[in-house]
């Protein structure tokens, strides 16, 4: 299927030429009929040169330009409309103006009334004015509604438009900016939109603001489908979505793929930054927010919209001043993930930095580590070095390797080593899974949970003390030294860590340590006594203390060696 939406002034004869090529009707609402005034989109499909053709016919009127944009955003093709008896007029040059910013690249002028004037004065300057957008020169063909003169070559001038058009991927991340929402009485909440990528099926989940929602079925062309991929007009069936709850310019999202954000930073066409008005409204897809501009350089700036939109690099919007009826300017999506203008000077320094061509290599320079799904997610393409799932800088990786290296040496003469989550900690990485790799070539290791020397054991000072403790729970192995103990002997919260994942002491709570194989010694005492038993019982057989007992045996409990059983006593297991 090819979508097109139409474009042009106000009663230039849109929707007659939509109804001549399909034989329906677009105007859906009866005031547009008995106006003969279109004021909201229409829709309506037919075949042309072997495919299916499906029109979305926008509004003309200055009031309804809004609406317009709505259509106009994410259509992939145009029939720009121009009247041979009027020629051009003040909203052939707005509805222009609009797809020159959204940066329509694909489009057809059809001259109508072609019975009421000559149409060659209309058709050479509209060729004029298009040709200077991003339309650039475009195929020409007068018609006429009434008499139905040149409507064949309309078709085939269609059909070559059509036939020049990019392929959809029909694999892509789904992104369905929804233009219309209504309720069908049996079927619940339904949802319209151009599915300009990607496929959607029924019985998908996919996310709507917040909420993940399910297809419960799908209509393309006024038909049932299973599944839709694009392009293609489609209307998608929500299961348990209220019709207060969905809107023109919400979205329909892959579950995971897509970044919603509030603050992005654009390439401007058309207009300087510092020309713009702070305060004006943004148009993307079917959205249309208040957004407030921050120029960055000459032609780039910090855009802040009142409502969050799932954008990535590469998304083409435009902002419009509604006080003075224009676009201001178009906009190319550069970074949906900037970073924050905090400091003096900083905004100045950002669109020096957004000059660079290379913005994926920019964006992994200022965060260090990326996931490499991610970058998709963004709209850039992957780059830097592969580790694993994720992609560094080489700079910033060579720069953490030789900290990395510093941490460890210094922590490696109290303890065993440093703990992993220390270590990710102090580096700043975003996942503990990057540590082995930055530690590659250092000489340290990852054992049991800590980086060290390879073969390297406690420090003098803490086997010395780990002895002492060994000995005392030789005699007593149930009787945890006390915290005043262990820092007299020189082992603190690291030490003590150190020593329970290198296995030497067993840490049944805080600043409460019992020999390696405390546990199994335990249930083995336990087992010995009549069942079940209290925690006096226990306490008393295990020569302990209720310091000790209470931890002990809830770990017990934990590991299925003992069984409590709800009125204080407890019985072994196994």
């Amino acid at each position: 299927m090819r979508v097109i939406v139409t474009a042009g002034h106000v009663d230039h004869g849109k929707s007659t030429l939509v109804r001549r090529l399909t034989g329906m009707e677009p105007d859906r609402w009866a005031e547009e009929r008995r106006r003969g005034l279109t004021i909201d989109l229409g829709f309506a499909w037919t075949r042309i040169g072997g495919e299916e053709v499906a029109f979305v016919d926008v509004p003309g009127h200055e009031r309804f330009v809004p609406n317009m944009l709505a259509g106009a955003g994410p259509a992939p093709a145009v029939l720009f409309v121009v009247a041979a008896d009027e020629g051009w007029m003040p909203q052939s040059a707005e509805h222009l103006a609009a797809l020159d910013a959204f940066g329509a690249r694909h489009g057809l002028l059809v001259v109508t009334k072609a019975d009421r004037a000559d149409p060659a004065a209309a058709t050479a300057l509209a060729l004029r004015e298009i040709a200077a957008t991003s339309l650039g020169a475009v195929p020409s063909v007068a018609v006429s509604g009434t008499t139905g003169a040149g409507l064949d070559r309309l078709r085939a001038a269609i059909g070559e438009l059509t036939a020049g058009l990019p392929s959809p991927d029909p694999g892509a991340d789904v992104r369905l900016w929804i233009d219309r929402a209504f309720t069908v009485s049996g079927a619940g909440t339904v949802v319209t939109g151009t599915l300009a990528a990607g496929t959607i099926a029924a019985g998908d989940e996919l996310l709507l603001g917040s909420a993940r929602v399910k297809v419960r079925g799908l209509q393309a062309l006024g038909e049932p489908r299973e599944r839709v991929g694009a392009v293609a007009r489609v209307a998608v069936n929500l299961r348990g979505t209220g019709r207060g709850d969905v809107r023109r310019g919400d979205v329909l999202l892959t579950p995971g793929r897509w970044r919603t954000t509030r603050e992005f930073d654009v390439r401007l066409r058309g207009a300087a930054a510092a020309d713009l008005h702070r305060e004006l409204v943004l148009h993307l897809g079917t959205a249309a927010v208040p957004v407030r501009v921050r120029p960055l350089g000459t032609d780039t700036a910090r855009l802040t919209t009142a409502a969050a939109l799932p954008l990535r690099a590469g998304d083409r919007g435009l902002v419009r001043d509604p006080g003075e009826h224009r676009i201001a300017a178009g906009f190319d999506v550069l970074d949906a993930d900037p970073p924050a203008l905090s400091r003096r000077g900083a905004a100045r320094a950002r669109g020096r930095e957004l000059a660079d061509p290379d913005l994926a290599r920019t964006y992994l320079r200022r965060t260090g580590f990326v996931r490499a799904g991610d970058f998709a997610v963004l709209g850039l393409p992957e780059t830097g070095d592969r580790l694993g799932d994720w992609c560094a800088d080489g700079e910033r990786f060579a720069a953490l390797r030789a900290e990395a290296a510093g941490i460890v040496g210094a922590w490696d003469r109290t303890a065993a080593g440093v703990p992993v989550e220390a270590l990710r900690q102090r580096l700043g990485l975003p996942a503990a899974e990057l540590v082995v790799p930055v530690l590659a070539g250092t000489g340290f290791e990852v054992t049991g949970g800590l980086v060290r020397r390879p073969g390297a054991g406690l420090a003098p000072v803490v086997e010395r003390a780990l002895e002492t403790v060994a000995k005392r729970l030789a005699q007593h192995p149930f009787r945890a030294p006390e915290a005043d103990e262990l820092r007299s002997l020189g082992l603190g919260r690291r030490e003590l860590a150190a020593a329970v994942r290198l296995g030497r002491l067993t840490a049944i709570a805080e600043g409460v340590v019992l020999g390696p194989d405390a546990e199994a010694r335990a249930a083995e005492e336990l087992r010995r006594l009549p069942q079940p038993f209290t925690v006096s019982q226990a306490r008393q057989a295990l020569d302990s203390t209720r310091r000790v007992m209470i931890p002990l045996l809830e770990r017990l409990d934990a590991a299925g060696r003992t069984e409590p059983l709800g009125d204080g006593t407890r019985r072994t297991t196994g």
